[in-house]
C-alpha cells in the first residue's frame, strides 16, 4: 500500500510540474537616452535583471540626445522595427497610443506579484492611461522646481528660498540677483533662466485659476487667451521683456540658461530633476533646490517617463519581465542613485536612497513635497503639435516680437486643427 501512494504522489508531482509555466526567455531590445550616468545605470540595471533572469538577453542602445532620440523613436516606429522597450515621456505617448503601436500594460501590472497599481504615485499612473487603458508603467514623477546658486544669494545678502513664495517675492529675488558687474552697461549676471515653452509657464497659469484647455473632460479649444491665462503668460513675459531678470533672445542664443546656471551666471534656474546629474559636476559653488513661486493657488507641473512595450515585440513576457523588475524597488534604487529621477513607487522615493543621499540637493524632499499639487497637461495623440504651435508663439512674446495677446490668440488660431470636434 505505500508503494502506490508513493507511485501516485510521484505521478502527481512530475504532472504539476509539466503544466508549471516555463520561464521567459529569449532576446529583448530596449532604447534610452540620457547622459553618461544614466547610461552607465542602465547597464547597471540590464546586469542587475540579468543575475535573475538569465534566460533573458537585454540589448541596451544608449542615445545620448534628448531630440535624436525622439528621432530615432519616430524613425523605427514608421518602419516597424521599434526596440522591444521604449521609454516615453507622458506628453508624447498619446501620439503611440493612438497608432496602437505600443501595448497596453494595464493586465500585465493587474497579474503582476512584483508591483502593483497602488505602489505607485497616483499622479504619475493617470498621465500614462490613453482611453481608460494603462499604456505604460512610469519610471518617475518629477516637477519643475527653481535650482539657486547659494553662493550668488549669499554674495547679495539674500536668505534662500523658503517652502513657499510668492512671484513677487521671487521677482524682488531675481532682480536683487540680476546685475552688471563690471559697469559696461551689461548685465552679467541674470537673476533667473526659464526657456519660453508652454511646460514652462503651464504652472503658472493653473496657479492664477487659468486653464490651458478647455474643457478639462474633452478638451475642445486652446485656452490661454482667457483673463486669468493671459495674466500669468503676462507676468511670466515681464520677466524678460520688462523687468529683464533672464537672457534676450541673442543672450539665450550666444548660451543657453542651463550653461549658464552651471557657470556661475545665472542665480535661479526652472528645471526638472533631469538637471541634477549634470549639476553634480559643479564643483565652484554650492546649489540647492526650492519649490515654484505660487500664485493665487498651488500648482506645479508634471514631468514623467515611462518603461513601454512595443506592440510588435515578439517575446512580450520577456518584455514585461524586464519593465517588472525595472520598476521593482531595487531596480527604481539603481536608477534613483544617478540623481535624474524621483521614483515612481512610494516607498523608494520615500526611503533613504532618495532622501538621504549624500550627493546634491540637499533639499531632495522639496519634490516630494509639491507632488500632491502637480498637475498634468492633457494625454492626446496631438498634445506634441498643440505643444511646439504654442511654444513658437510663447517665444515671439518673451522676447518681444508680439504682445501677449497678439500671440495668444494666434496660438489658439494654429492649434485649432488639433482638436478634435
Amino acid at each position: 500500500m505505500r508503494n502506490v501512494v508513493v507511485l501516485i504522489l510521484g505521478i502527481v508531482m512530475l504532472l504539476s510540474g509539466c503544466g508549471a509555466p516555463a520561464a521567459p526567455s529569449g532576446n529583448v531590445s530596449f532604447i534610452v537616452w540620457g547622459d553618461p550616468a544614466e547610461k552607465a545605470a542602465y547597464e547597471t540595471l540590464v546586469n542587475a535583471f540579468k543575475q535573475k533572469q538569465s534566460g533573458i538577453n537585454i540589448t541596451l542602445t544608449h542615445i545620448p540626445g534628448q531630440t535624436e532620440y525622439r528621432q530615432r523613436l519616430a524613425t523605427d516606429f514608421a518602419a516597424g522595427t521599434p526596440a522591444d522597450i521604449v521609454l516615453l515621456n507622458y506628453r508624447r505617448m498619446g501620439t503611440f497610443a493612438a497608432r496602437e503601436v505600443i501595448e497596453p500594460l494595464g493586465p500585465y501590472l493587474e497579474r503582476s506579484s512584483v508591483i502593483k497599481e497602488a505602489d505607485f504615485y497616483p499622479e504619475t499612473i493617470a498621465p500614462f492611461r490613453y482611453n481608460s487603458a494603462l499604456m505604460c508603467i512610469p519610471q518617475n514623477v518629477s516637477s519643475l522646481v527653481v535650482y539657486y546658486n547659494k553662493q550668488l544669494f549669499d554674495q547679495a545678502g539674500l536668505a534662500y528660498p523658503g517652502d513657499r513664495w510668492s512671484w513677487d517675492e521671487f521677482l524682488t529675488t531675481a532682480k536683487a540677483l540680476t546685475k552688471d558687474t563690471n559697469g559696461d552697461g551689461q548685465i552679467d549676471q541674470y537673476g533667473a533662466g526659464i526657456e519660453a515653452s508652454l511646460i514652462r509657464v503651464a504652472p503658472f497659469v493653473w496657479q492664477n485659476g487659468g486653464e490651458l484647455v478647455s474643457p478639462l473632460d474633452k478638451p475642445a479649444q486652446l485656452a490661454l487667451d482667457t483673463p486669468e491665462a493671459l495674466a500669468a503668460v503676462q507676468w511670466f513675459v515681464d520677466l524678460q521683456t520688462k523687468h529683464q531678470v533672464v537672457p534676450d533672445a541673442v543672450q539665450e542664443e550666444a548660451e543657453d540658461s542651463e550653461s549658464r546656471f552651471q557657470n556661475g551666471r545665472t542665480a535661479m534656474f526652472f528645471e526638472s530633476r533631469r538637471a541634477v546629474p549634470t549639476l553634480r559636476e559643479i564643483e565652484t559653488f554650492d546649489w540647492d533646490v526650492a519649490p515654484l513661486p505660487q500664485g493665487t493657488k498651488p500648482a506645479g507641473i508634471l514631468h514623467a517617463d515611462a518603461y513601454c512595450m512595443a506592440a510588435k515585440t515578439q517575446n512580450k513576457d520577456a518584455a514585461w519581465a524586464f519593465i517588472e523588475f525595472a520598476n521593482s524597488p531595487e531596480g527604481q534604487e539603481i536608477i534613483a542613485k544617478t540623481g535624474r529621477t524621483v521614483p515612481s513607487l512610494k516607498s523608494v522615493a520615500q526611503s533613504e536612497v532618495f532622501l538621504e543621499s549624500t550627493e546634491k540637493p540637499a533639499r531632495s524632499k522639496v519634490f516630494l513635497d509639491v507632488i500632491p499639487i502637480i498637475r498634468a497637461v492633457p494625454t492626446m495623440d496631438t498634445w506634441e503639435d498643440i505643444e511646439s504651435a504654442v511654444n513658437n508663439e510663447l517665444e515671439r512674446a518673451f522676447y518681444g516680437q508680439a504682445t501677449v495677446e497678439e500671440a495668444m490668440a494666434t496660438a489658439k488660431e494654429r492649434t485649432q486643427g488639433f482638436f478634435k470636434p
